[in-house]
């Protein structure tokens, strides 16, 4: 796999890009966040299989990068930095990012992220897999209309932009609208993990997801098990 290395800290990035390089994986060390975006927007859908973005660029805030590159690819983004703080972690996450990782880390934590970011991402293969199950089709929830295929979610004919993350979640509820998910199957369903802490991620895209949809009651939280979506007297669901 290739990755971007987006990191002002030459003697960080070159070792963390022997580090990769010894677990198999093609790193391009970009310095500055000008030149990150200049090295993925030409082909934002193949050249790289996953970003790993430091915040402290020399040029542009880490996050003004990820929200541009956001804008352009899906492709799976890890901030990686020194900011532990909430506000920046919540930050990040709405800003699109897939995963946030907190400066100092375990090499294999964050290989092991690499790995689960790089598994979530949309490919042919992937879109081929879904096409039979209850999750492709279209399905509508009163004002809410989510198409899979397109990966596509739209209020009262509204079109909503949602991260990957937040589609994913949806879409998920949406298979069984009115049956609860337990967060357990959530987290390891939409992140394809079990680690700890990923609950707080989880809140932070129910809520941008309610704040996004504009109806803060189609989400139900319930209380020490999971969430499931408010079901209209009579789902509808087409081919």
């Amino acid at each position: 796999m290739k990755l971007l290395l987006v990191e002002d800290d030459d003697h960080v990035g070159a070792a963390l890009c022997a580090v990769l390089a010894r677990h198999g994986f093609e790193t391009v060390h970009a310095r500055s966040g000008e030149e990150a975006l200049r090295a993925l927007l030409p082909a934002p859908t193949s050249a790289f299989g996953v970003v790993l973005l430091d915040l402290g660029l020399p040029d542009l805030d880490g996050f003004q990068v990820c929200d541009r590159i956001r804008k352009v690819t899906d492709t799976p983004l890890i901030i990686v930095t020194a900011r532990g703080d909430v506000r920046s972690r919540i930050h990040g996450l709405h800003l699109g990012a897939d995963d946030y990782v907190v400066k100092p880390y375990d090499i294999g934590e964050l290989l092991a992220r690499i790995h689960a970011v790089s598994r979530r991402a949309p490919g042919p293969r992937a879109e081929a897999d879904t096409e039979d199950r209850p999750a492709a089709r279209t399905v509508v929830l009163g004002p809410v209309l989510l198409e899979p295929a397109p990966r596509r979610v739209t209020v009262d004919g509204a079109p909503v932009q949602l991260t990957r993350k937040e589609f994913d979640l949806l879409a998920l509820l949406g298979r069984r609208p009115g049956v609860v998910f337990r967060r357990e199957q959530i987290i390891s369903e939409v992140w394809q993990t079990s680690w700890e802490g990923t609950g707080r991620t989880l809140e932070v895209h129910v809520a941008s997801l309610r704040q996004k949809l504009g109806l803060p009651d189609l989400i139900e939280t319930v209380r020490g098990v999971g969430y499931r979506l408010a079901a209209p007297a009579a789902p509808q669901q087409s081919a």
